[in-house]
């Protein structure tokens, strides 16, 4: 059943958009750690490959608890659920601002990993419901770009605070901010209830359309060469660049700020190219990973290499995320869940694989082991997905 008929179209837009910016708290919690390492290695006399697990398992656990926590929680009410969702997420908000060990910080991340893992595989589709007809992609596009939004400001921001005061304000702040939009969703979102009881029982068949396989298999590829690099970017342009934090901060801006150029060329050509588009920005992230250790000794080629990285990384994002809709539109939650899980053992992995290259080898390495991850898709893809990517609707049936 369609929503409009039920909530007023001007509160339906409000509602996407409160939802959108619940996204970019999300997703900027998730990262900020990324621009936080050393200082969090610093204040628990760590070092940093060490603090880095903190990405890994928070990441691993979204993934081990996204499809899990999605089933267990696919017949509460969605409104109810979501602000559920928000004081699990402020409470560990809390805990990891005034976390006594490296521990205790865990234990307050794993906390919001637990609400992120359930966040992100209903929050598309509420607002996918929520939309006027004729306005779904629109209302898509709006998460979308609240995700992009937590690279363009929620990171460095948050970095930025970091940095001031101390990165346990960071933490507090996020969680201050995600209580004013917890009081805007029990204002604004109507009942929802659950759609997704039907979706359940097609779990056996969405794990056999090839189409998301190749999704889930590019995306996992991908985003662990992407966060090889990616997690620890501020100590690498410390020690490899000699760069100060003002201008890792204005890195992560460069690399956030593609983030809307990314979803303009996204907008522009997927649809049209969808082949060409996913090969161009693959090959681009191929070639910004492998030189970056080598435009990082440069200012104007560190930034340069960085815009090329964000759009690149950005499209890849937002093409996946449609493919996975377009390949699964009668069971979104539960596809979104796993893709969500998938992409999170990316992110783990790369942290861990970031990790393991500076303690056995040097940072300066991780740019050359992320570049053969993407090489690895791009192989994947040009060999095997190139004719599922053209014909994923057909496959989806």
């Amino acid at each position: 059943m369609h929503l409009y008929p039920i909530i007023h179209r001007s509160k339906a837009w409000s509602a996407i958009l409160c939802l959108a910016f619940a996204a970019f708290i999300f997703n900027t919690t998730e990262f900020v750690p990324v621009g936080l390492l050393p200082n969090i290695a610093e204040s628990f006399g760590m070092t940093i490959s060490n603090t880095g697990l903190l990405i890994t398992i928070y990441a691993w656990a979204v993934s081990l608890l996204s499809l899990p926590l999605t089933i267990l929680t696919a017949k509460f009410e969605r409104r109810q659920l979501l602000i559920f969702l928000f004081i699990l997420f402020i409470l560990s908000h809390i805990l990891a601002g005034f976390a006594w060990d490296f521990y205790s910080l865990l234990a307050g991340r794993i906390g919001i990993a637990c609400a992120h893992a359930v966040f992100w595989a209903i929050t598309t589709p509420l607002a996918v419901r929520l939309a006027p007809n004729g306005k779904k992609a629109q209302a898509m596009g709006f998460i979308v770009a609240g995700t992009s939004m937590a690279t363009v400001l929620g990171v460095p921001l948050g970095t930025m605070v970091g940095q001031l005061v101390g990165w346990r304000m960071t933490f507090l702040c996020i969680g201050i901010v995600a209580f004013a939009v917890m009081i805007g969703l029990v204002y604004l979102l109507p009942r929802l209830p659950s759609n997704n009881l039907k979706s359940l029982n097609s779990l056996p068949s969405l794990l056999a359309r090839p189409a998301l396989i190749h999704i889930y298999i590019l995306t996992a590829v991908v985003i662990t060469g992407h966060f090889t690099v990616y997690t620890y970017i501020t100590p690498f342009m410390h020690k490899v660049g000699g760069f100060d934090d003002k201008f890792v901060v204005f890195l992560l801006l460069c690399i956030g700020f593609c983030g809307i150029l990314g979803s303009i060329i996204f907008a522009k050509y997927s649809e049209k190219y969808p082949v060409t588009i996913f090969f161009v920005t693959l090959f681009m992230l191929m070639t910004s990973l492998i030189l970056f250790s080598l435009v990082s000794l440069y200012s104007y080629s560190a930034i340069i290499i960085c815009l090329i990285w964000g759009t690149a990384i950005t499209i890849f994002g937002m093409l996946m995320q449609s493919k996975v809709i377009e390949a699964a539109p009668d069971a979104t939650d539960i596809a979104t869940a796993i893709y969500s899980g998938i992409y999170n053992i990316g992110i783990g992995g790369g942290a861990l694989v970031g990790g393991l290259v500076i303690h056995y080898l040097s940072i300066n390495e991780i740019g050359y082991f992320a570049g053969n991850f993407v090489f690895i898709a791009l192989f994947f893809f040009t060999t095997f997905s190139r004719k599922i990517w053209i014909s994923g609707q057909k496959n989806a049936q």
